[in-house]
């Protein structure tokens, strides 16, 4: 080493040194419960949701198999997003993940538009998920007399419930309902590769290649549609940046959190990516709807016992996780933002079990205005409820690549140092992601209907924050 790098190092150890560690007041006060498997599973739960189990007979019979692209792009930018949030873990692991981080590198403006925007992904998703549960659950006849808000309030109370006990709990129904989910695919996935194997008929097709080159090969209807539904599948992989959320809550992230997110990209490629292709070759795209899961289609049309019934409750399953994860990672987020002053005070109050469970509660609030709201506004004032989770979640992975853009930035000039985990290809990895993102809001506008109008609704949601904050900058700066 030269005498000119021996200068450089010993300058950035000093500057290291010299920056104290950016500490969040909102991490305070966790039990570490969560387990290496919890974490895992969670991992699992955050990659696979009713986008694949439910969505994906729609956007199949709308792009054909090259929806299989739009799945593996989204995973691959979706893989980048956790693996950049993956190094600020272990940068400083913060139960407020990244509005900690937005705190740390854009300041309190930035934590306050990446936190108030998590929450409106969530408070969104969980009206969709609690009336997909009541939805789901009138499947079955003996549900059919008991009316759907009564349904909807009973599995938000459920689920509200397991998150207000403790953390540990949390953990334990995620691993459950990662296993139930996983445990679906995987039979289904034998059960296909058999019958693609054996050329088993199914409904007069007979499964193979040929149903795709024969049936108008990869794009049927042209590269547009395909381009259409990826605002769709980013929606499917909501909820991957969670299991940074459960980091501050595990006692060696160091050790879960990198092996934890290195494995969801197999398990994008091997269930997203695969299933779609196997669905592909064992009935036309023309066979499958939006109005039933793609994997009921198939066992269907092979006679299959029950098969409907079992999908309908893994289906079940998956949007009781999801609305579980919603209220778990709003409860923490709004926490550390109440501990700043840019959420209400009562958000940051935490339970003798350590569960912040004032930032829970209004999230489940607002859940339970949707419920209300889902009875007196069209289906399609519900589309757009989704089209607002999807603004949310861009918002949110757009904020988690600026904020690593800017960490990285930081270590160029040596104020800091970046752990052995690390985002490969830094810095384009993130300009390029944020591009990805940006180019999604133009989808949507293009796609036109609900879609159009959420983004027509952006310089709303853009004055919202602006008077939000506003409204609590003195508060903000009062302690700081």
């Amino acid at each position: 080493m030269s005498e000119q790098s021996l200068r450089q190092e010993e300058r950035r150890q000093h500057q290291t040194e010299k920056s104290p560690a950016h500490i969040d007041a909102g991490d305070a006060g966790y039990s570490k419960s969560l387990k290496a498997r919890h974490v895992n599973m969670i991992a699992i739960g955050g990659a696979i949701g009713t986008g694949l189990f439910l969505g994906a007979g729609g956007r199949l019979n709308n792009a054909g198999p090259s929806l299989f692209i739009a799945y593996a792009v989204c995973g691959v930018f979706a893989f980048l997003v956790v693996r950049a949030l993956g190094e600020l873990v272990l940068h400083r692991p913060s139960s407020g993940a990244f509005v900690s981080y937005a705190r740390e590198f854009l300041g309190e403006k930035g934590a306050f538009v990446a936190g108030w925007m998590y929450f409106l992904n969530w408070a969104t998703t969980g009206i969709a998920d609690i009336t997909a549960v009541a939805t789901y659950t009138h499947y079955w006849g003996m549900f059919t007399d008991i009316p759907q808000w009564v349904i909807a309030l009973i599995a938000l109370a459920a689920v509200l419930a397991i998150n207000l006990i403790s953390v540990k709990i949390f953990g334990e129904m995620e691993f459950w309902f990662a296993i139930i989910k996983v445990g679906a695919l995987t039979v289904f996935m034998a059960i296909g590769i058999f019958l693609l194997v054996t050329r088993h008929p199914i409904d007069d097709h007979t499964p193979g290649p040929g149903l795709i080159f024969d049936n108008g090969g990869v794009f049927p209807h042209g590269v547009l549609p395909m381009l259409l539904v990826i605002q769709g599948v980013i929606f499917a992989y909501a909820s991957v940046e969670l299991v940074g959320v459960a980091a501050g809550e595990t006692e060696n992230p160091e050790k879960i959190m990198p092996r934890a997110i290195n494995s969801i990209m197999w398990r994008v490629a091997l269930f997203y990516v695969g299933s779609v292709v196997l669905l592909s070759m064992l009935l036309p795209f023309t066979s499958y709807s939006g109005d039933e899961s793609p994997f009921v289609t198939v066992l269907s049309n092979i006679g299959v016992p029950s098969a409907g019934g079992v999908m309908n409750l893994v289906v079940l399953t998956a949007a009781m996780s999801s609305l579980n994860s919603g209220l778990y990672s709003t409860g923490r987020i709004l926490r550390s933002m109440a501990m700043s002053g840019s959420a209400p005070k009562f958000t940051g109050v935490m339970s003798r079990t350590h569960v912040p469970y004032g930032g829970i509660l209004l999230t489940a609030f607002f859940c339970v205005l949707g419920v209300g709201l889902n009875y007196v506004v069209p289906s399609k004032a519900f589309e757009i409820v989704l089209n607002f989770a999807a603004i949310g979640i861009l918002s949110t992975w757009a904020m988690i690549m600026l904020c690593h853009l800017l960490f990285w930035r930081k270590a160029q000039a040596g104020l800091i140092s970046r752990p052995g985990y690390r985002l490969p290809g830094s810095p384009y990895t993130e300009i390029v992601t944020i591009g990805f993102l940006a180019s999604v809001l133009v989808l949507m506008w293009a796609d036109g209907g609900p879609s159009r109008l959420t983004v027509m609704a952006l310089p709303a949601i853009v004055v919202a924050l602006v008077l939000g904050w506003f409204a609590v900058r003195g508060r903000v700066s009062g302690r700081r």
